[in-house]
């Protein structure tokens, strides 16, 4: 679904561990890694694209994961122009993404990155929670920021505008 200002609505999903670790995977044949996130589809709510994305990427369903959180708010980023299919209408420019923080109840062995016929990812590991600011690519980072600041256990020692996008 694409809106009338050209992003495509998306869910961005976070999921922890009971150390507090968090789910990093990395995109089949390539070596860009990221959290799972998948595209809204019409009639869909974002929760309903939560469980549907987290099975079909890694595998894993409803009953192996809490909701913890989840952000107030769409959160945008714009694509590099490179990246921009203007071949293809409505014209997406980007994303904007409603972000679920899961915690992992099941074992780890239910990860499944080979359950849908079209993998997305081909490795993952458990990383430090702001880990990811500093391996994400450059145009979805402040995103990941805010999403993380927001949904982060201890939120209030944050400051949205301030923190450091390397840290």
């Amino acid at each position: 679904m694409i809106d009338e200002n050209g992003y495509r609505a998306n869910v961005g999903i976070i999921i922890t561990n009971y150390k507090g670790e968090l789910f990093w995977a990395r995109r089949i044949g390539q070596y860009s890694w990221q959290f799972p996130q998948g595209g809204v589809a019409e009639g869909e709510t974002t929760e309903e694209t939560l469980f549907r994305e987290l099975q079909e990427e890694i595998g894993l369903k409803k009953e192996h994961v809490v909701i913890k959180a989840c952000t107030k708010s769409w959160l945008y980023y714009k694509l590099p122009k490179k990246l921009i299919r203007t071949e293809c209408l409505p014209l997406c420019i980007g994303q904007k993404q409603k972000w679920y923080l899961l915690e992992l109840v099941a074992d780890e062995n239910e990860v499944d990155l080979n359950f849908s016929n079209k993998p997305e990812f081909d490795d993952w590991k458990w990383v430090s929670y702001w880990y990811p600011m500093r391996h994400i690519v450059a145009f979805k980072r402040e995103v990941y920021r805010r999403a993380l600041c927001e949904l982060s256990p201890n939120k209030s020692k944050w400051n949205l505008d301030s923190l450091d996008a390397g840290n």
